[in-house]
């Protein structure tokens, strides 16, 4: 098996994860990559490239309809001399994977916060509450066959800086190897990225997007 092939099933697994996470419909194959009907306002439908190729250029030649978003695992600058001008490259993205037990938090929650782990459909949730029955944090993982998919790891902006999201991902993570799956992936955004970086995640791709937008 290729290189490419075995990114081709990494990025079909992350995708399926997602969509799971989410409530949405399954991916389904679309040439050299996927399709997931999404059915958001601003994200009518998703297309992920797992390489750029000439697919991905086709159809962004093709499409006029606002909020279709085309993903691809490339850098930016190798989109924008053939991408149509009526696209546009959103914030930055990253395609990371761990293939090894992330370190120990560095902090413990306190009395303050309390740690909640639930079932929803194949997706587990950890939440960290606030004792004033806020949502301090959060974050999903799904199990696609070897590779665990985290998920929407968010905190609320009155409780960073605590440890929190490193604490989250240590719960999902205890999750995953509770059923011996110990390969992770995920998309980060810049400021995540630092952070995953620092539990001994590593970027394998660039994870761009593009959109027309309503305006």
């Amino acid at each position: 098996m290729t290189q490419q092939q075995i990114a081709n099933i990494t990025i079909e697994k992350w995708l399926t994860g997602w969509a799971l996470s989410r409530h949405l419909p399954l991916p389904i194959p679309y040439r050299s990559g996927f399709k997931v009907d999404v059915g958001y306002k601003e994200q009518i439908a998703r297309y992920v490239f797992p390489a750029l190729h000439r697919d991905f250029f086709d159809l962004a030649n093709t499409i006029e309809q606002p909020w279709i978003h085309l993903k691809v695992c490339a850098p930016p600058g190798a989109l924008k001399q053939d991408l149509p001008e009526r696209w546009v490259i959103l914030p930055q993205g990253y395609f990371m994977h761990c293939y090894h037990e992330m370190p120990a938090p560095r902090k413990s929650l306190g009395n303050e916060y309390a740690l909640l782990i639930e079932k929803d459909a194949a997706t587990y949730v950890v939440k960290i509450m606030h004792q004033q029955g806020e949502l301090a944090a959060s974050g999903r993982i799904v199990l696609v066959d070897d590779i665990a998919v985290f998920d929407q790891v968010v905190t609320d902006p009155q409780h960073q800086r605590k440890g929190l999201a490193s604490i989250v991902l240590k719960e999902l993570e205890k999750i995953a190897l509770a059923e011996d799956i110990s390969e992770y992936c995920l998309v980060a955004t810049d400021e995540g990225k630092l952070l995953y970086e620092s539990l001994g995640w590593e970027m394998r791709a660039y994870y761009t997007s593009v959109v027309i937008t309503g305006e």
